[in-house]
């Protein structure tokens, strides 16, 4: 294998220069006729293959080698601007992705796409069911990872307002083989607890290419134990204790995020998960210009979660009671809702995605691709305890919730057409998608082993939508380009039913009506390359962000029986801007970009009224209207102050509001939605990264992360960050050394949170963790 090179800088994103080169390049080969030279793999990001008038940021799978301590895919992103994956330990399933616009519970404003692929999981806006599928590509196999802001091209639905991800993969161009063997620890401590949390990955891949045939297999290994994902917790009692009542210590007074007092009474959620991804690539070349594939992923989990208590008496671990009250620091508290805290589960999964693509690549006047894929939750089964602990350890009473007939198929067709002697490049295309959620829970006697019992709760519904889409981009003076572009969306909810059961026992059954909704999304890009360097782009851009099955079929609990809220959400209808302005030199970038973004109808969470209800309860609905519009700076070099010294890093700043909301109902006098910051979207966020390489064989990188605090509520009472369910500032310093050692070995070092932040974003996240790993590469 090749020793990495010398300088490895990032490459280019799409940027105004690119787009132009390209569009030239596209209309001058055209007239004459005469072929390009075969374009290596991974050179060139998304955007500009498609040219799309998008701002892009890029990682390439060498950059994510030297800088990244990555055991997971979605650590490729952790640098790139504007962008957080919520993964609260390595190996969690459940871990969507921030922009710079949308927060890290709205998981449908956002889309993933590997290959072709959707592995964004539109059955719900959350991050929980709603997470995206990253597991499915093991980060040996990326070739590349582009992150597109903003919803500007119309080759995308309007889950891209917040971003789009593109992971493109490899496939070998030669017979290759590559083995790694990867471990971290994480030292964690806060309240009752201290441990060390260790993670083993170990990875393989296998490669050939061989006339007209290619293909591709990897597999990877991991097991990975978290630190506490929750805490216990428990409002502070005002009531005393009488006298004679058990004596309960090992508490700790805390607040919560509404700054009201609590006691903390134990850890839960620690999760031990061992997972397995295996994938199978295959590519043939039917002409020349034609070529088909195939894409086969399997991904397994076995997760274990518990429990620990640091309450004690007499002596003992205390876990609570059936009745009666205890003790805790002089105030009384209830046996049975301490008793109601301690829980452990098991998780059984088992998912599967296929994709078959055909694809021209004649660099003619006409090129088309189509791509199907499915995915499959072939079996997805949570077991979890609800009798008390101790004895719940070892089985008794819980539920079973079963997902395994939830999954999604896509198919997108699309081409282009550069006609000879012409001022355009057209490019149109279609998809249709259809998602389904299924998951009920049932009831059983032993949560371990047990089988079904009585239905407790469901869940379930369907969505399609069928879009229709065109972009032309139009040379209007050899240094003037305009991208005007459209995309038609019809969409429907169906089959959508809901089951629930009360405190008393009583099942409450609601069928869903069918839902349906269609629109025009309109885009307009301008981009004026001023010189060879800069370059200044204009966008406006139209999205329609449908609702998930999860935000529309709910069912809300209200007081002692369950209620329909809205099946009938409108669409979130956005309308964004942005005006950035580059400087591309050789040895490196400057970006500022301009942004806005007004959301009329925003889904999301808030406290409200539901006719013949009389107390007001939380559900998702529509927001009247939220903005957000910051600014955006974004700076690379290569080569500063010494030969191999590279330095980059972003810095944003965000002022999300609330403009309008009259589904609002206070939930104390004088509070107020109206003018408060949008939920989940901090107002800065910064990163930056040293790497330096004094030769070809070394690569030592330090960098570091920051975001400003948040908000989860729409009213912003949770005016405490510093405790579970709180989302505070935190600035985290990593480092990462890697060497490689001859053509074939190469080890690296690293460690990330160096200064050990201890920091919630909800929940309690890493906190100090190194890492290792060994790789031979054939």
């Amino acid at each position: 294998m090749r020793k990495l090179p010398h300088k490895i800088g990032p490459l280019r994103p799409m940027t105004a220069a690119a787009l132009a080169c390209l569009a030239s390049a596209a209309w001058s080969q055209t007239a004459d006729k005469t072929l390009p030279p075969v374009e290596v793999q991974g050179t060139r990001s998304v955007a500009e293959k498609n040219q799309l008038p998008v701002t892009t940021e890029s990682v390439t799978a060498r950059q994510a080698a030297d800088t990244i301590n990555a055991m997971t895919a979605e650590d490729v992103l952790k640098y790139l601007p504007n962008v957080l994956v919520r993964r609260r330990y390595i190996g969690d399933t459940q871990a969507p992705m921030s922009s710079r616009t949308t927060g890290i519970n709205a998981s449908a404003r956002t889309l993933i796409v590997a290959d072709g692929i959707w592995l964004s999981t539109y059955v719900n806006n959350n991050n929980a069911n709603g997470s995206p599928q990253w597991f499915m590509v093991a980060p040996e196999e990326i070739e590349r990872v582009d992150v597109m802001y903003g919803p500007f091209s119309a080759m995308y639905p309007g889950n891209s307002y917040g971003a789009v991800t593109e992971i493109t993969t490899r496939m070998p161009t030669r017979f290759e083989a590559t083995a790694k063997l990867s471990t971290a620890s994480q030292s964690f401590s806060q309240y009752g607890i201290s441990d060390h949390y260790p993670a083993t990955q170990a990875s393989a891949t296998l490669g050939n290419r061989s006339g007209d045939l290619s293909w591709w297999f990897s597999a990877n290994h991991l097991s990975s134990f978290s630190q506490p994902v929750t805490y216990l917790t428990i409002n502070q009692s005002t009531t005393p204790a009488a006298a004679g009542s058990p004596v309960v210590g090992g508490a700790f007074a805390d607040r919560n995020r509404a700054n009201g007092a609590i006691q903390v009474l134990g850890a839960s959620n620690l999760t031990h998960t061992v997972q397995d991804t295996a994938k199978l690539k295959l590519a043939y070349d039917l002409s020349p210009s034609l070529t088909a594939a195939y894409t086969l992923g399997y991904w397994q989990n076995r997760a274990d979660a518990g429990s620990v208590s640091w309450l004690s008496s007499g002596g003992a671990p205390y876990f609570g009671g059936v009745a009666g009250n205890v003790n805790i620091a002089g105030n009384s508290y209830g046996a049975a809702t301490i008793g109601g805290l301690f829980s452990s589960s098991t998780v059984a999964q088992e998912h599967w995605m296929q994709s078959v693509s055909l694809k021209s690549r004649t660099q003619g006047p006409f090129d088309w691709e189509a791509v199907a894929s499915h995915f499959s939750f072939g079996r997805d089964i949570t077991r979890t305890s609800t009798g008390l602990y101790p004895a719940a350890q070892t089985g008794g009473p819980g539920r079973i919730t079963d997902a395994g007939d939830t999954g999604w198929t896509n198919f997108d067709v699309k081409g282009s057409w550069r006609p000879a002697s012409s001022a355009h490049v057209f490019s149109f295309g279609a998809h249709i998608d259809r998602y389904t959620l299924v998951n009920p829970t049932f009831n059983t006697s032993d949560w371990i082993a047990g089988g079904n019992g009585a239905l407790f709760s469901d869940s379930r519904g369907k969505t399609q939508t069928e879009a229709l889409w065109a972009q032309d981009v139009w040379k209007l003076a050899p240094t003037l380009f305009a991208t005007i572009g459209g995309r038609y969306e019809r969409w429907r909810a169906y089959d959508g039913s809901n089951f629930a059961t009360a405190a008393n026992g009583t099942g409450f059954a609601v069928s869903q009506p069918q839902v349906t909704d269609s629109g025009l999304s309109p885009k307009l890009s301008l981009t004026w390359q001023a010189n060879s360097q800069w370059s200044t782009t204009a966008s406006l851009g139209k999205a329609l962000r449908f609702p998930t099955v999860g935000e529309l079929y709910q069912n809300v609990q209200t007081g002692a029986t369950f209620t329909q809220a809205n099946p009938f959400l409108k669409p979130e209808s956005v309308r964004s801007g942005e005006l950035a302005l580059e400087r591309n030199t050789s040895d490196g970038k400057l970006r500022i970009s301009l942004f806005e973004e007004r959301v009329f109808d925003a889904l999301i969470a808030q406290t409200s009224t539901i006719p013949g209800v009389a107390a007001p309860v939380s559900f998702t609905q529509n927001v009247d209207r939220t903005r957000q519009r910051g600014i955006e700076l974004v700076a690379q070099k290569r080569d500063v102050f010494m030969r191999g010294l590279e330095i980059g890093g972003s810095i944003t700043y965000v002022d999300a509001r609330i403009l309008a909301n009259s589904g609002y109902v206070p939930t104390s006098a004088g509070a107020t939605s109206v003018g408060k910051r949008t939920p989940y979207v901090p107002d800065w966020r910064a990163t930056l990264v040293a790497t330096w390489r004094p030769d070809d064989k070394w690569a030592y990188t330090v960098a570091g992360r920051y975001s400003g605090r948040l908000f989860a509520t729409v009213d912003n009472t949770d005016v405490n960050p510093a405790t579970y369910q709180g989302f505070e500032s935190y600035f985290v310093a990593d480092a990462r050394v890697r060497y490689q050692i001859d053509s074939h070995w190469s080890a690296a070092l690293g460690v990330d949170n160096i200064n050990n932040r201890s920091y919630f974003l909800f929940h309690p996240f890493p906190q100090r963790t190194v890492y290792a790993e060994l790789k031979y590469s054939y």
